[in-house]
């Protein structure tokens, strides 16, 4: 009898098991790599050099600014029509079912070929300014991916909104399917209009699910690479290009782990920030 309870007690730490060893392999070992290689020498002492030499590049800052106006333009958007079409899909309406399989299909490609498929777009002789010229709205191709302007960052935006918005979505969806009915049923039923019921039953109870999404989509956009690289060239600056310039071109790994440390240290702040600012109703009253 004994035998078995501590059987049954060690059951779910063997389940978490797998899981564990591949986190602390694949993720936690790499992190405290990339953070002691941003900080120690080569002799293993403390120094800030690394983290120095990564804030006097020239890159720098434009990296900076370019990725947060990543960040602050594309997951409001993405989470916006997440939102909208989370709503369409769970209204019940006919057909509705449907588009959940449209509304997920940019989730199954992958970064690189999603930026492969809006070069195809925006270059010199892609559709945009095939379609354009034939309805005579340009004399001439227009050269939307000109470094020198604000378009490839245009792009990239619409490419990344285009390709991760069913990220967030199919994290809503989940949690929209996981709120009983009674509740906006009993709203309804005391007078509660559409939005009503959605400010004031519907998204406090989708909090939890808000949280994963924003902070799932938020790390992701601090790592965004693939896309930028196929619309751009790599010369649009961003933090995860300029660790991948200063590993794979310049051989440096310590400034490229000080890159790495840098996206995580924002990752974290950010994640907090969700974490406090998000907190479901339970939360709130245990404290």
């Amino acid at each position: 009898m004994i035998a078995k309870l501590r059987a049954q007690n060690l059951e779910p730490y063997l389940l978490l098991l797998p899981s564990t060893i591949f986190l602390l392999l694949f993720f936690a070992w790499p992190m405290f790599r990339a953070l002691s290689l941003a900080i120690l020498n080569d002799e293993g002492q403390f120094t800030l050099a690394h983290i120095q030499r990564m804030t006097s590049d020239v890159a720098f800052w434009d990296a900076i600014r370019n990725t947060f106006i990543l960040l602050i333009t594309i997951i409001p958007l993405q989470f916006i029509l997440a939102l909208i079409m989370a709503l369409i899909v769970t209204s019940g309406l006919r057909g509705s079912g449907l588009l959940i399989y449209f509304y997920a299909l940019p989730i199954a490609i992958s970064d690189l070929a999603a930026g492969i498929v809006w070069f195809a777009v925006f270059t010199e002789r892609g559709y945009l300014n095939t379609l354009l010229t034939n309805l005579g709205i340009l004399d001439k191709p227009f050269i939307f991916l000109n470094i020198q302007t604000s378009w490839p960052l245009i792009a990239v935006i619409i490419a990344e909104v285009w390709r991760a918005t069913s990220i967030v979505f199919v994290i809503l969806v989940a949690g929209l399917q996981g709120i009983p009915k009674e509740y906006n049923e009993a709203a309804e039923i005391f007078g509660a209009n559409w939005y009503t019921r959605l400010w004031r039953v519907t998204l406090p109870m989708l909090r939890p699910s808000i949280q994963v999404a924003l902070i799932l989509r938020t790390i992701l956009a601090f790592q965004v690479f693939a896309v930028v690289v196929a619309l751009t060239g790599g010369n649009l600056r961003v933090l995860a290009l300029e660790a991948f310039r200063w590993y794979g071109d310049f051989r440096n790994a310590n400034v490229a782990a000080a890159y790495a440390a840098l996206i995580l240290i924002f990752s974290m702040i950010v994640s907090v920030v969700y974490l406090r600012t998000l907190r479901s109703p339970e939360t709130e009253l245990t404290g």
